[in-house]
């Protein structure tokens, strides 16, 4: 029952992914940009209300902050992709993905928001400056970055291929004496070959494709949160003249739940389509496969950062 339900989810992704490469989402992601344009223009009337007092214009003003989050997502970006990517590149449990998703998305506000008041406080910007920077610099850096992390899952994947190729074909060069006594008592080896000779004969699978603590999760949050959503810096430069300064912070910081809530989902099915694809394997077979999908993620995510690279520039 488990097993049917990993290969699901493997066909499942493979069904989006031949819907994404025949450009049969683009409809999808078309629809989301205007819900998120929509959401905020909404954002701007609700700060009408907040300055005007009106009863729940808070919860109102962060519920479509919540939304515009989420919107944000579910359009083109790349925060999603980096997050599925590497959900399908390593083995990593998805409790481990989730709370990396929830921390990219969270320092992706953060970034906003210490943007923004150092720009105000500290360097006198105004909005088109703050707004300029960001989409002239961090976004081309954050886009380079995310290549920078798929070339590094290519050349992670090749490494566990050729270490497990190596180990699965030793060339031993060990000394042996056979010199026979007239009693043949007994055959001296200066290595013994049993079951217990210490010899690794191939990585698992889990040493191929697993996450690499810290270092892995740092990479991940850092090239989400490189570029901060530019809804973000609007609403917490507009907060910031009308005197709302700690709402606009409030703001943000929903956004960035509304962005993690659709990451979430994205970093549950690249690791249930990941567990499926190798359901059905064992052996070097299984270990080969998950080698070649850590290559194959991995140049997927640099191709796709790439072109919105030289979109960007």
């Amino acid at each position: 029952m488990r097993k049917s339900f990993l290969i699901l989810g493997l066909f499942l992704a493979v069904a989006l992914g031949l819907l994404w490469a025949s450009g049969s989402l683009a409809a999808l992601e078309r629809t989301m940009v205007l819900a998120q344009r929509e959401a905020q223009n909404a954002l701007a009337g609700a700060v009408r209300r907040l300055r005007a007092g009106e009863p729940g214009a808070v919860l109102g003003f962060l519920g479509i902050a919540f939304a515009y989050g989420f919107f944000h997502a579910a359009g083109p970006g790349h925060g999603k992709m980096l997050i599925g990517g590497y959900g399908m590149a390593s083995r990593v449990r998805f409790g481990r993905l989730a709370l990396i998703a929830v921390a990219a998305s969270l320092a992706q506000a953060a970034a906003a928001i210490l943007l923004v008041y150092a720009g105000l406080l500290i360097l006198g910007w105004g909005r088109d400056k703050l707004v300029g920077v960001t989409e002239g610099v961090l976004t081309p850096i954050s886009y380079a970055a995310v290549a920078s992390i798929g070339l590094w899952l290519v050349w992670r994947g090749l490494r566990s291929f050729r270490a497990f190729e190596a180990e699965s074909h030793p060339h031993h060069a060990h000394p042996h004496d056979h010199s026979h006594h007239d009693d043949h008592s007994h055959h001296d080896h200066d290595h013994v070959h049993d079951a217990h000779c210490g010899h690794s004969h191939g990585p698992t699978i889990e040493e191929v494709a697993r996450v690499h603590g810290l270092r892995d999760a740092l990479a991940l949050i850092g090239g989400v949160a490189m570029r901060p959503c530019s809804g973000a810096l609007l609403v917490l430069v507009l907060t910031w003249q009308l005197s709302l300064a700690l709402l606009g912070i409030a703001a943000a910081i929903a956004m960035g739940v509304g962005t993690a809530t659709l990451t979430l989902v994205v970093a549950g099915l690249s690791v249930w389509a990941r567990e499926g694809a190798l359901a059905t394997l064992s052996g070097p077979v299984a270990l080969r496969a998950a080698a070649t999908i850590q290559i194959l993620a991995g140049a997927v995510i640099a191709l796709a950062a790439g072109q919105l690279l030289f979109a960007a520039v």
